[in-house]
Parts: structure tokens; C-alpha cells; sequence
């Protein structure tokens, strides 16, 4: 059972990460907060109005921009322009979880990976993945005749909770079970440590099937608005 206090970090994921297990790559104050845009594209405010969304301004550059997560659909503020507005399903694994496959073996990713990391986020489209993203937690992956096959890895850090991302395979690697393989290692880790595991997907990504068969249930559509920095006209 989700704790009350999960359950409300949950709802303002960026928010709570920022303000807790991610605090110390926050940029901004009181009202606003956002990750570097080298580590992640996100955001957040800690209300709803005029005020906060022009401190939130204040920390884009002249050409940047930046995503909210929310549970709903945010009211229209001077100074921005909505870039992409869409649903997004949030999933928490407390259901069972099947033990990895055996025979893999994941590999700990670092920085000297990074290459490899960003040339398979960018043929895989699995989210935002910058130089930097791996520094929020650790990332694993499969490694083919040395060449980088898969990847998944740990992003936004709440209290409580902790989000598997960047989970992403090639084109010439899937079908072999890489992706369950590596998310089902990332969710055992975690509840090893005591945290709960949660993800993010677009509401018609094809692996939300895959990942309630690994334990995860929807709980709950959310908002994606991505910002750019508009007049103030």
C-alpha cells in the first residue's frame, strides 16, 4: 500500500524531486524550480499562479524552454508559449514482479559511456536523455559484441519513490527480453532500498503493456506541458 505522503509527492513528481532527493540539482528558489537543462528538461512551481510562473521565466534563457508535470492542465500565463501539451500515464510498480532473466547480466553505466548512452536515447526516442542524466541515479545496460544494446536507468528521486527511465533497446536488439530484463533489476534494487518504483509513458506507448506484466499498475494520467519563454504581450 502507497503511503499518503507518496501518494501526494506522486502527483507533483518534479516538484518533489526537486525539493527532495534531487535538491541538490535544483536551480531557482520559493517558487520555482528546474533540473539543468544538461541533466533534464523539467520544471515545476510550487503554486498555480502569476507570480510563481514568472519566477519559473527567470530560469529559462532567451530561446529555452522547459516541462511540467502536473495533475492538470495548467492556466495560460503571460511570457510563455505551450510547446507540446499532452496526457501522461504514470505507473507504480506494487505489483509482483518476475525475477530477471537469467544468463543477462546488466553492466553499470558512467561517464564514459555517455557517447554511446546519448547515440541510443537519440535512435530510440525513449525521453529526454542529456549529457548529464546519468548523474541523477544509476543506469545499467546490455552490451552486444561491445556495442551498447539497452539501457534503463534511475531519474527523478522523491522521498519515498524513485523513477525508472530511459528505458530503451535498438532496433536490432529487440524482441530478446533486454528491456524487461533491465527494468525488472532496476524495480528488485529498489525495493531493496526501500523505494517505491514508478514510471512515466505516454498514454499509447506500446510498453505499458509490457510493464504491467512486470508489476507496475496505472495509477494515475497527469499532465505534460512543455514551455517556451514567449513575450510578455
Amino acid at each position: 500500500m502507497v503511503s499518503a505522503a507518496i501518494e501526494s509527492a506522486l502527483n507533483r513528481p518534479v516538484w518533489s524531486a526537486l525539493t527532495t532527493g534531487d535538491r541538490r540539482f535544483a536551480e531557482g528558489g520559493s517558487l520555482a524550480l528546474r533540473f539543468p537543462p544538461d541533466i533534464a528538461p523539467f520544471g515545476a512551481t510550487a503554486e498555480d499562479s502569476p507570480e510563481a510562473f514568472a519566477a519559473l521565466r527567470e530560469l529559462l534563457a532567451e530561446d529555452g524552454r522547459v516541462a511540467l508535470v502536473t495533475p492538470d492542465m495548467l492556466k495560460r500565463y503571460p511570457g510563455f508559449e505551450v510547446v507540446r501539451e499532452a496526457p501522461i500515464l504514470q505507473m507504480i510498480a506494487d505489483g509482483k514482479t518476475p525475477a530477471p532473466a537469467e544468463g543477462l547480466a546488466p553492466i553499470v553505466l558512467g561517464p564514459s559511456d555517455v557517447p554511446e548512452m546519448l547515440r541510443l536515447a537519440e535512435q530510440t526516442n525513449p525521453g529526454p536523455f542529456g549529457p548529464r542524466t546519468h548523474e541523477l541515479g544509476q543506469y545499467i545496460g546490455i552490451r552486444v559484441d561491445g556495442a551498447l544494446a539497452a539501457m534503463a536507468g534511475e531519474r527523478m528521486r522523491l522521498d519515498g519513490a524513485v523513477e525508472i527511465s530511459a528505458v530503451c533497446v535498438s532496433p536490432e536488439h529487440r524482441g530478446k527480453g533486454y528491456a524487461a530484463f533491465l527494468v525488472a533489476w532496476l524495480v528488485r534494487k529498489l525495493r531493496a532500498e526501500g523505494a517505491m518504483p514508478f514510471l512515466h509513458a505516454f498514454t499509447d506507448n506500446p510498453a505499458i503493456a509490457l510493464y504491467e506484466r512486470l508489476g507496475f499498475t496505472k495509477r494515475k494520467t497527469l499532465r505534460l506541458t512543455v514551455l517556451g519563454r514567449g513575450s510578455w504581450a
